[in-house]
């Protein structure tokens, strides 16, 4: 014999899952359809950050690294992988490097994509493409002038296959060093972590750059 009410809490236990079953259709359906124009439009703004952050550049061409350390043309909407974007000016000659980088901030993953110059062994621009850090203050890494200035001549140089000064955020005010970073007051955290990414993405990347430098300088 059926509990009381059983009948009565079936229909609305069955209209839920119903319900929610429905949903969950609806949002993977959403998200397949939505999917390649996100990426697409994720790529494009990749693209122009590419040129941003690489002065004098005009084009770019992205190579793929692989566990061996050499590098090779990245096929054509190709994603992931250990990615490499040379980047050219006008007259088709290297004029420096974009690498995408990640590490953990104050809140969550800070992602950035920084340019190097394997010439001058600096870096020469950083722009932020995803981070969730704190509005008003640790967010200031996104468009703070001075702290951005940090990245356009950070000096990078190597000793053989090592950086000769990783480079280390101070206080507000206290850079005195070309490797060091000026951090912005109040969002401390935030500064250390992005030259922490941008240390550890030179470390890995500069000595490789160096190495295959005339398999970048060629063009298709």
């Amino acid at each position: 014999m059926s509990a009381p009410g059983a009948s009565s809490v079936w229909p609305m236990y069955r209209a839920m899952v119903g319900v929610g079953a429905l949903c969950g259709l609806l949002i993977v359906s959403v998200y397949q359809a939505t999917r390649p124009r996100i990426e697409r439009l994720r790529e494009e703004a990749l693209q122009r950050a590419i040129l941003e952050v690489v002065p004098g550049a005009s084009s770019s061409r992205t190579f793929v690294a692989a566990a061996d350390g050499t590098l090779s043309p990245a096929p054509p909407g190709a994603r992931g992988g250990r990615r490499l974007h040379a980047a050219y000016g006008p007259d088709g000659a290297l004029v420096g490097v974009a690498l995408e980088a990640a590490g953990m901030g104050y809140q969550d993953t800070i992602r950035l994509i920084w340019g190097y110059s394997p010439e001058a062994q600096t870096a020469v621009g950083l722009k932020v493409l995803e981070s969730k850090e704190t509005p008003g203050l640790g967010d200031k890494i996104l468009f703070d002038p001075a702290f951005l200035d940090n990245f356009r001549a950070l000096d990078l140089k190597l000793a053989g296959e090592t950086l000769v000064h990783p480079p280390v955020a101070v206080k507000h005010g206290e850079k005195r060093e070309a490797w060091q970073v000026d951090g912005i007051t109040g969002a401390t955290i935030s500064s250390k972590a992005v030259a922490k990414i941008v240390g550890e993405s030179a470390a890995d990347w500069a000595p490789r750059v160096r190495a295959r430098r005339a398999e970048l300088e060629e063009r298709e």
